[in-house]
């Protein structure tokens, strides 16, 4: 009897899809099915509860299949997962990422007669994961891992329990790879890791991400745009900074992770930067690049987190002159130094979380209101829907060709996106 293919749902970042689509393709390849899998984050309690709801969810959906977790939260917690009656294995962020895992989960009986945990030290890998993926997102825009695993410890993430170390991979792979979506017609590639800014501190000679940039610009010339994920401000080379001031394919647009406005705050959390540093680089990027937008993630209601303290995150907003927020009410991970602190109640941490977002939203408008009669090369990503290069979403009312980037004047404003007539 033939095998229905596998399910898979995705918690968490961008590069957790990702690496979804890795697994798709290893479990294609490897003829594997009648299973669910589930891609789990574990970024913040709220994501781990989500995750457990899903699974619960699916199990009813599918109850003849094998049902497997992996992903941070069954990196960093797996015998709680393990103890749920829903699932059947649990496996870790390395053994996910790899094609003999596939090819033994296609086997008749191997879950049946397997450990429920398989779960390696995810501090013992040294490599990235060597599957590349030849194109995911749209049409018109595809994702490329470059880096994963994180080396900082802030107080509040217990992400580098999950990813391990940071491993880059090298130079001459990530533009082959281009070079190849870029001949399949992909218009845009956006470079992502879980830190960013950190490419290349364990490849020989040590390079930056600004020299990454620079390279793939120079030897892959037929790609249109190039995109940066999200950055630490801080960890921002000198060879970045001047591709933000000459390269026109490296798109306006840096998602910052700034966390808090306050420097004793950020020296609790365990951050790099102060305020001061992260208001510098927005007005020396926003020199370069006049058209630069910025977008930041930003924690509320973090342990010790006083109303002046808040107060200085609400003010950063203006003065570094975001567009785009990310905000997170701050949840204590077990394990991490945060959340032994002193902790903001509940209630005050919902309601700065809700004053930030107010503040995005409004923060978008005046970006959008900024915007209309401006002329703009937007990439689309559907016959109707395309994107500015600082990713403002531009709705057309009359169809464009999809993965194709068209020059349009911006008619109007909507409720969070731009208009073209």
């Amino acid at each position: 009897m033939e095998r229905r293919p596998p399910v898979f749902t995705t918690h968490g970042c961008r590069l957790n899809t990702y690496e979804t689509e890795a697994m798709k393709d290893l479990a294609g390849q490897a003829g594997f099915g009648d299973a669910v899998i589930v891609n789990t984050c574990a970024v913040t309690a709220e994501a781990v509860r989500k995750a457990r709801q899903d699974i619960r969810r699916l199990r009813r959906d599918n109850p003849d299949a094998k049902l497997i977790v992996t992903g941070c939260a069954a990196q960093t917690d797996p015998d709680s997962f393990a103890a749920m009656t829903e699932v059947d294995l649990v496996i870790g962020n390395t053994e996910k990422m790899q094609a003999s895992t596939w090819t033994r989960l296609a086997g008749a009986d191997w879950i049946a007669g397997s450990e429920k945990v398989q779960v390696d030290d995810i501090m013992s890998v040294t490599e990235t994961a060597g599957h590349l993926i030849d194109g995911f997102g749209t049409r018109s825009r595809a994702y490329v891992q470059v880096q994963n695993g994180c080396d900082h410890r802030c107080t509040f993430c217990i992400i580098p329990f999950g990813r391990g170390n940071s491993r880059s991979v090298p130079a001459g792979v990530v533009v082959d790879q281009i070079k190849r979506l870029t001949d399949r017609g992909y218009r845009e590639i956006v470079l992502t890791g879980v830190d960013l800014t950190s490419w290349g501190a364990d490849l020989p000679g040590t390079p930056r991400l600004g020299n990454l940039v620079r390279r793939i610009l120079t030897l892959v010339p037929d790609l249109p745009r190039l995109r940066i994920s999200s950055i630490d401000s801080i960890e921002v080379d000198p060879d970045l900074m001047e591709a933000i001031a000459t390269e026109p394919r490296l798109m306006p647009h840096l998602h910052l992770s700034l966390q808090a406005g306050d420097d004793m705050i950020l020296k609790r959390m365990k951050r790099r930067h102060l305020r001061d540093d992260a208001i510098r680089f927005c007005q020396e990027a926003r020199q370069l690049r006049p058209d630069m937008t910025f977008g930041a993630d930003l924690i509320a209601g973090f342990p010790t987190e006083t109303e002046a303290m808040f107060d200085n995150s609400l003010r950063l907003v203006e003065e570094c002159d975001l567009t785009w927020l990310h905000v997170f009410p701050y949840s204590p991970r077990p394990g991490t130094p945060a959340a032994r602190m002193p902790a903001v109640p509940g209630p005050d941490i919902k309601s700065r979380a809700a004053r930030l977002r107010a503040l995005g939203s409004d923060a978008v408008s005046k970006h959008l209101t900024a915007q209309v009669g401006q002329t703009h090369n937007v990439l689309m990503e559907s016959p109707t829907m395309g994107r500015t290069p600082q990713f403002a979403e531009v709705q057309f009312f009359n169809p464009q060709p999809e993965g194709q980037i068209v020059s349009a004047v911006m008619s109007g404003a909507g409720d969070g996106h731009l208009l073209c007539a």
